[in-house]
């Protein structure tokens, strides 16, 4: 949690190097602050972009923090603020506040297997964790990617995971409704977590996605015995301000902006409404 005196309240101007439309409604970003400092993020964290006279909205960074000379963002169009965002284009600036928040603890993830869940947008935080342990990839065991989608074209960054696979490195992906090229897995995503192949107990997991996916996913990572101290996931969903002070992200005593985004689950099973 950053002190109140350490936050930055007035955003920075940042220029956007190049966008591509993933699909209809997410685009991807790569943007570079105009005074050339790294942002030293890490994965798991966020920013608030803004644009003056419209507003700012919390987004979840997609870029390894190895990255040193631009971040990367991928918006999805939900509001105001994201629709504006994805009518800018290459050159534009662009309002960021932060990195905000805690990330994933890529510390205590040292030396361990590990399981990366992702289901529809939350491929997007998690692939900065992705890049960040593959530019560090002696520092890790085993990998595993299960990723689950409503339809084969919402699967994001798709070719760029399957060429991380190796014998170290296992991506699955499944999808809700296939169409018809769709030669793949199609069901729910916990039926990938049976397929992988290491000690549970000793492992950990890293989760994001939507809510309802949280707690199937937690349950079946139990029931194989992974400790709840082990598995981690993020609540980006909830945050608005990014400070501390509107309330929305509010859980008891707890601010998923500024306690989180990232908590484990030992931390949140006995919060009500927490997932």
């Amino acid at each position: 949690m950053q002190p109140a005196e350490s936050v930055n309240y007035i955003p920075e101007q940042a220029e956007i190097l190049d966008t591509k439309n993933f699909t209809e409604n997410e685009k991807f970003f790569r943007i570079r602050l105009k005074s050339e400092k790294c942002l030293g993020h890490i994965p798991g964290q966020f920013v608030e972009l803004s644009i003056p006279g419209i507003g700012e909205a919390p987004i979840s960074l997609c870029s390894s923090p190895t990255e040193k000379d631009f971040f990367e963002v991928c918006i999805r169009k939900t509001g105001n603020v994201t629709n504006a965002i994805h009518k800018l284009k290459t050159g534009d600036t662009i309002g960021i506040r932060g990195p905000f928040g805690n990330g994933f603890p890529v510390e205590r993830l040292t030396q361990k297997n590990i399981i990366i869940v992702g289901g529809g947008l939350g491929v997007v935080p998690l692939r900065s964790l992705i890049n960040y342990i593959s530019d560090n990839r002696l520092d890790y065991k085993n990998i595993y990617l299960l990723f689950g989608t409503k339809t084969p074209g919402s699967l994001l960054f798709y070719d760029e995971f399957v060429k991380k696979a190796d014998k170290h490195t296992t991506y699955m992906n499944i999808v809700d409704y296939p169409d018809k090229g769709w030669t793949g897995r199609v069901g729910v995503i916990t039926t990938l977590i049976p397929e992988v192949d290491i000690n549970f107990r000793e492992a950990y997991s890293v989760i994001v996605g939507p809510p309802i996916m949280y707690k199937f996913v937690i349950r079946e990572l139990v029931s194989y015995g992974m400790p709840k101290e082990h598995i981690f996931l993020s609540l980006e969903r909830r945050m608005k301000c990014g400070l501390g002070k509107c309330g929305h992200c509010q859980m008891h005593n707890l601010f998923t902006c500024q306690d989180g985004p990232v908590f484990d689950y030992a931390q949140l099973e006995n919060i009500k409404g927490a997932i």
